[in-house]
């Protein structure tokens, strides 16, 4: 049996790999873009994804320590444990809004010390935290009473990607409004990529609310959610069009994304486009492309669709 020295000795030596030569090529790649952009390497120090993983992951702890956390957890031991791991994670997570406060002011060629904005930052988000946890509670409710699947609002938790979403965008969305937006983007990505499910920090989702599967969905920047919305895979709240200004630049932030109002159900694979207003009430088939405003306790399919458009010849 090969011991792990010998394992070691018989593979190839550093040098085989010029590993040298490529690092310095690679150095004066860089030196050569930050001199292109006028930049120095403490100007382009941003927030960590690693980092961001771990901080997503203690949030979640804090905010369901008996389901998230450890197992033997009990008694007055829970608020023991809950305040630590907050502690560890705010602490981290100011460390993050830090760097992107930093980074923010180098762009912009400002050189105040922002630690104190920072530490705002993370003080006013950790006071929202149970308020997030109220409107998680009321997601949970609403996914275990959507879904005959569903057994416990216990499994909802640990098992649905869309709650997983939600969680993290609730925690980014608070962030985005706080003033970290690049974190919170950055937060939205991770959960992006674990859950298939793609929610702009920026969009404003009211209580109840349900993602069932998922994979797929799309929620733009600025779309506005209500009360009790649920909606399946594949659907998307996305932009009809990207205004440009006079000088053919996009325009930053304009609402361009649809409103959903209260008690709406959306159908797997429907795409919702445009800043129009789907009432309150309304249900969109699967499939359905829709980009005009719907009155409430619309019932909208492909072939209600297919007939407004084509009625008297419009259309064609």
């Amino acid at each position: 049996m090969t011991s792990a020295t010998e394992e070691i000795q018989r593979r190839p030596r550093e040098a085989n790999w010029n590993i040298s030569g490529v690092v310095a090529e690679l150095g004066k790649l860089r030196n050569d873009s930050l001199a292109s952009r006028q930049r120095t390497e403490e100007q382009t120090k941003m927030p960590s994804r690693k980092a961001l993983i771990e901080i997503i992951d203690g949030l979640s702890i804090t905010l369901f320590p008996n389901r998230l956390g450890r197992s033997d957890l009990t008694g007055e031991g829970v608020d023991y444990f809950v305040a630590h791991t907050l502690d560890l994670t705010l602490r981290d997570l100011f460390d993050q809004v830090l760097l992107e406060l930093q980074y923010a002011a180098a762009l912009e060629g400002l050189h105040a010390d922002q630690r104190s904005r920072a530490s705002q930052i993370t003080r006013e988000f950790a006071a929202r935290l149970p308020a997030v946890r109220k409107l998680l509670e009321s997601d949970l409710r609403a996914a275990y009473e959507g879904d005959p699947a569903a057994r416990s609002e216990d499994e909802v938790l640990v098992c649905y990607p869309g709650i997983t979403a939600i969680c993290n965008h609730r925690l980014a969305h608070n962030l985005f409004v706080l003033g970290a937006p690049l974190v919170a983007r950055m937060i939205a990505e991770i959960s992006h990529s674990v859950t298939g499910i793609d929610i702009h920090p920026g969009a404003q989702i009211q209580g109840s609310f349900f993602i069932d599967h998922g994979t797929g969905v799309v929620i733009g920047e600025t779309a506005i959610i209500g009360q009790r919305v649920r909606l399946y895979q594949a659907v998307t709240l996305g932009a009809k069009r990207f205004p440009k200004d006079e000088q053919g630049i996009l325009i930053k932030g304009a609402p361009r994304h649809p409103i959903v109002e209260d008690d709406v159900v959306v159908y797997a694979g429907a795409t919702i486009l445009g800043r129009i207003t789907i009432g309150r009430g309304s249900s969109i088939g699967g499939n359905v492309w829709l980009t005009q405003s719907v009155p409430p306790g619309s019932n909208i399919t492909q072939a209600k669709v297919r007939s407004d458009v084509f009625d008297g010849g419009g259309g064609i």
